[in-house]
């Protein structure tokens, strides 16, 4: 009894896919609607890289570095990609998490991505962001050759030089500390992940980013709605 009650709790896949399908097809092409296919986890293989040390040991550290890169070189612009995977019939978001600055302090969670360059285009400097966090050193052992880069789903504005973020500037704001922009990235059906050895590349299920503002932060947080545009097609494990 116990097992048939474990059953009935399992998500039927069969439903799932129909119910997507059919919201996708009310839509209609007139509205737009997209579809991202988002493959099982375990299509993927995870290892390790060697990396940077953290730049910074406290949070005053990183405020104080911000500033001077602020005054030496203008507004930081930087960039995200929002990618996900298929764990137990659910999306989940690939994201970094680094130690706390300091003793005690906690984790940090963000979106692969980083800071673009001096004139670099958003779209080129998401490429090489996306390989030097995410691809292994070694571009034979499988990585992605190309990521697939779909629509820019928001922009956030840093006003300060502090962790908040908001998605309009803020009237007080006449000199924005920070520009970053998130863009939608379609995953291949397979392919090999390295991170450096300083992060963690952790799969966070929608639901538990969805209203967690105090753990995640602003942009994190927000994917849910972000993403809620398309049709996510939970695929099946890939056939060897």
């Amino acid at each position: 009894a116990a097992e048939t009650a474990a059953e009935a709790m399992e998500p039927d896949e069969e439903a799932i896919a129909l119910y997507g399908d059919g919201l996708a097809k009310m839509a209609g092409s007139s509205h737009g609607a997209r579809t991202m296919h988002v493959y099982p986890v375990t299509n993927y293989s995870f290892g390790q890289k060697a990396g940077r040390a953290a730049k910074d040991a406290t949070p005053s550290a990183t405020a104080t570095r911000l500033r001077e890169a602020y005054e030496r070189d203008g507004p930081r612009r930087s960039v995200d990609a929002v990618m996900l995977v298929n764990q137990h019939n659910t999306p989940h978001v690939l994201l970094l998490q680094s130690a706390g600055s300091g003793p005690g302090a906690p984790a940090t969670f963000r979106l692969p991505g980083g800071r673009l360059r001096r004139g670099e285009g958003e779209l080129e400097g998401l490429q090489r962001k996306l390989h030097s966090k995410l691809s292994p050193s070694d571009a034979s052992l499988g990585g992605a050759k190309e990521w697939e880069t779909g629509d820019c789903l928001a922009r956030w504005h840093r006003p300060a030089h502090d962790a908040h973020f908001y998605p309009y500037l803020p009237t007080h704001a006449t000199r924005p500390k920070e520009a970053r922009a998130v863009y939608a990235v379609q995953l291949p059906e397979k392919c090999k992940f390295a991170v450096p050895k300083s992060l963690k590349l952790l799969a966070v299920p929608l639901f538990e980013l969805y209203g967690n503002e105090k753990r995640y932060g602003a942009v994190v947080s927000s994917i849910p709605y972000l993403i809620s545009r398309f049709h996510l097609n939970l695929e099946s494990k890939a056939e060897e």
